[in-house]
């Protein structure tokens, strides 16, 4: 998803303000049962894992009624004979089929209860199906807030998607709405009025005109996909169609453009295969390559909808026209197509296993925007950038949010979290290093779920570098730790990291008295450093790739 740009663009995200007020209350006070139910992974949830979703629905577009079913095929994990999906209230579960007949339920908040029959034994594979309708909730401010997005292009045509990032998929069709547990694999069936069409993730495999007045279109989703990366997008729909060279072979690219934009093409295709060249050189092969790619035209500005990625970004360079960083890199290229493709990888590739743990989708795809510049601007012009975004940075409150109750971390999970990598690059001092990482990280974790463990772990190893620390300021605690600096003598020096964080240990790199960088690493003791040639009047550290405050006397 992307960030609301409040200061470089006047921008408000007014979702991340409250939620990050909230934060500084304690979480007894703040979160609820629905909360609970909602985030965390009760044995009502692990008892089944989802193998594949078969999504029908009917979108009403004059009433803004929605009615379908979702098919739920899935493998018992446990034996059991109740489980939990979720979906939300002010849409009706109008019936639960399992082997042709109704069986009860029960709700409470935006749960579902669902009982068996009879036990269903682990290890089985078995299935069942919800038919719902309603009125689905209406987003005022997608994708900042969640639900349909109805709209109408300049013609009168009907504009409308889908957007539900923290919100939650729950709110439009029903699922096992936890990011921990990715359907293997799904089919989308939309049925929309003949004067639009419906874009989907995955492959366009049929159409089917019905009796109604209405056009079903059939999209098969091969890849793991989490739920609030599926999604409906309704419109007057021109389509043009690429393919692109990749590391993995030839890549299906489509771009469903409004038929008033079609002139417009050529600045989605130059953005996108610029893009998809420079991740692939850094995170290796596209993720989805079974999906292909696609860039979708919607009247709000953008998500990452895997290989249906929503672009509302105008045809234009920058975010809106606009740079956050004030560096001038960032108007060189479409924000929308570089940001939310990063997200392919980081987000959609590896997904955090709970939306807490978000930041390890923000920070990394972030940082994926100084990673484009630096691949076609070099490496000075990355830094220039991430530097420039520090203004944004609040420090409000820690970017990595509460566990099991569905909420994600401060807004500072963006600027912030590519501060991180950036100085963790900085640290290693070794790009042939850090690439193999980028690279390994999507290798590793390729099509699975993740949390902070996980990434820490895989970085420290690979690194060599001890980041349990590093990680726990940067994404734990909202401060960020000042390096203290003494000087005793010409050359001689006492210094330490004073940080909230117990025994706080950070390389970071110094000039010495020609100006060449070397690196120190103080701890949270201080150290006593000789360092010849220096003294506290030409004593300098590098705060332009260091996101740290100094002290020299």
């Amino acid at each position: 998803m992307i960030k609301a740009k409040s200061i470089a663009l006047g921008l408000l995200m007014c979702s991340a303000v409250q939620f990050s007020q909230a934060q500084l209350m304690k979480a007894k006070d703040i979160y609820n049962k629905a909360d609970s139910l909602r985030g965390e992974l009760t044995p009502l949830r692990t008892c089944y894992d989802i193998q594949y979703y078969h999504l029908d629905v009917k979108v009403d577009i004059d009433k803004k009624f929605i009615s379908g079913s979702n098919l739920f095929k899935f493998q018992a994990v446990e034996r059991f004979n109740k489980l939990q999906f979720d979906l939300f209230d002010n849409l009706s579960v109008d019936k639960v089929e399992y082997k042709g007949k109704s069986i009860p339920f029960s709700r409470e908040y935006n749960a579902v209860f669902v009982d068996f029959p009879d036990y269903i034994e682990k290890g089985k594979l078995d299935s069942f199906t919800v038919h719902y309708s309603g009125n689905p909730i209406q987003a005022t401010r997608a994708p900042w807030d969640g639900g349909f997005d109805w709209k109408k292009d300049s013609n009168g045509k009907p504009w409308v998607a889908t957007a539900c990032q923290g919100l939650g998929a729950s709110v439009w069709w029903p699922n096992k709405d936890h990011q921990s547990d990715e359907v293997n694999s799904m089919l989308i069936s939309v049925s929309v009025p003949n004067e639009v069409m419906n874009v989907s993730n995955g492959r366009l495999i049929k159409t089917e005109k019905l009796k109604n007045g209405y056009t079903k279109y059939h999209w098969r989703v091969e890849n793991p996909i989490n739920n609030y990366n599926v999604a409906l997008n309704i419109g007057d729909y021109a389509h043009f169609k690429e393919t692109y060279k990749g590391e993995k072979g030839p890549l299906s690219v489509d771009y469903y453009v409004l038929k008033e934009n079609a002139g417009k093409i050529d600045h989605l295709k130059k953005n996108a295969n610029e893009t998809l060249k420079a991740f692939e050189h850094w995170f290796g092969p596209y993720p989805f390559y079974e999906d292909g790619y696609k860039l979708v035209e919607t009247a709000h500005l953008g998500m990452e909808h895997q290989s249906a990625i929503a672009y509302g970004n105008k045809y234009q360079n920058g975010y809106l026209g606009g740079d956050g960083s004030r560096t001038g890199w960032g108007k060189k290229w479409d924000f929308i197509v570089v940001h939310e493709s990063g997200h392919e990888w980081f987000g959609n590739n590896i997904t955090a296993k709970d939306l807490g743990d978000m930041w390890i989708h923000e920070s990394f795809t972030n940082y994926s925007e100084a990673l484009f510049i630096d691949f076609f601007y070099g490496k000075e012009a990355s830094q220039a950038y991430v530097n420039g975004n520090r203004r944004g940075i609040q420090n409000d409150s820690p970017i990595q949010g509460p566990y099991n109750v569905n909420k994600e971390g401060s807004g500072d999970m963006y600027n912030k979290g590519g501060v991180l990598h950036n100085m963790i690059r900085t640290m290693i001092d070794n790009d042939e290093k850090w690439l193999k990482i980028l690279r390994g990280l999507n290798q590793v974790f390729y099509h699975k779920t993740v949390d902070y463990n996980d990434i820490l772990g895989y970085m420290s190893q690979e690194s060599g570098i001890n980041l349990d620390k590093t990680f726990e300021q940067y994404v734990r605690r909202t401060s960020i730790p000042t390096l203290e600096v003494i000087e005793n003598n010409p050359g001689v020096f006492m210094i330490r990291w004073n940080s909230e964080v117990e025994g706080f240990d950070m390389p970071v790199h110094i000039f010495d008295k020609d100006g060449k960088r070397q690196l120190i690493n103080p701890t949270d003791k201080f150290k006593v450093m000789r360092l010849e040639g220096l003294t506290k009047e030409n004593f300098k550290v590098d705060t332009f790739n260091y996101y740290i405050g100094v002290t020299i006397q």
